[in-house]
């Protein structure tokens, strides 16, 4: 499959072509000073991981870049080996379509969506506040070192890699998988304008329990307020998440 180029390469004022060439700089920087502490956490997790379940460590996969260029993203695996993904992709194609997780785009469809995939697969945890996870996968399907590797964010750890190459940043919009961006209305384009990130705006504000339309918002605010201290503000507050065991689910 093909993807066209959302957008172009064009000529950035002055002001953002510093900022880009700061951001990556501090990226950099970052990822290497941290190296001390990644590589041997790293070498732990893979340990973990391979004792833990058959299959590899990593789990590679496509997903859509800024400009709408295609890159393979590495992930500790944190679910069983060989699983059929093909509720998966009909969750998240109902979820980017707003059918489930709250956007029901005026159809007054999405609840009995919801319901109906939650009788089916998925795996929704709901707190005080009536806010849902949502996550296509029942908890039989992720591993014992798998569940530790979500709750503390550890499993995103080997994106260090693709920050490295350039195909993501520290802090960006999350990137979606192809058959996602298909689904993508005109409008969530503008999301893929940036680099993606390991981190956003939209995981440090909502995690998994807001719609895809309020990711996409949450994306759009970030692109259009672009700065340094932004990017160190959401890397605190995703520091702060993990410490505090509030990581994603």
């Amino acid at each position: 499959m093909e993807l066209v180029i959302v957008n172009p390469p064009r000529v950035l004022p002055y002001h953002q072509r510093l900022y880009q060439a700061v951001k990556r700089m501090l990226d950099i920087i970052i990822i290497v000073a941290m190296l001390p502490v990644t590589l041997p956490l790293m070498a732990i997790c893979v340990i973990a991981i391979r004792l833990d379940s058959p299959g590899p460590a990593l789990f590679i996969q496509e997903r859509i870049g800024k400009g709408g260029r295609p890159f393979q993203m590495y992930k500790f695996r944190t679910m069983q080996h060989k699983l059929d993904d093909t509720l998966h992709r009909a969750f998240m194609k109902a979820f980017v379509n707003g059918q489930v997780g709250g956007n029901d785009n005026g159809n007054g469809k999405g609840e009995d969506i919801h319901n109906a995939f939650t009788r089916a697969f998925v795996n929704a945890q709901f707190g005080t506040n009536g806010n849902g996870t949502y996550k296509p996968f029942h908890d039989s399907q992720v591993t014992r070192v798998g569940r530790l590797l979500r709750k503390t964010s550890l499993d995103e750890l080997p994106q260090i890699l693709n920050v490295l190459k350039g195909e993501m940043s520290l802090v960006g919009p999350r990137p979606n998988v192809p058959w996602e961006v298909e689904e993508y209305q005109p409008w969530h384009h503008e999301r893929l304008e940036v680099l993606p990130g390991i981190t956003g705006l939209a995981q440090v504000k909502g995690r998994s329990s807001i719609g895809f339309d309020t990711i996409v918002r949450y994306d759009i605010e970030y692109v259009g307020m672009q700065s340094i201290l932004l990017d160190l503000k959401v890397l605190w507050w995703t520091f702060s998440a993990v410490v505090n065991g509030t990581g994603a689910e």
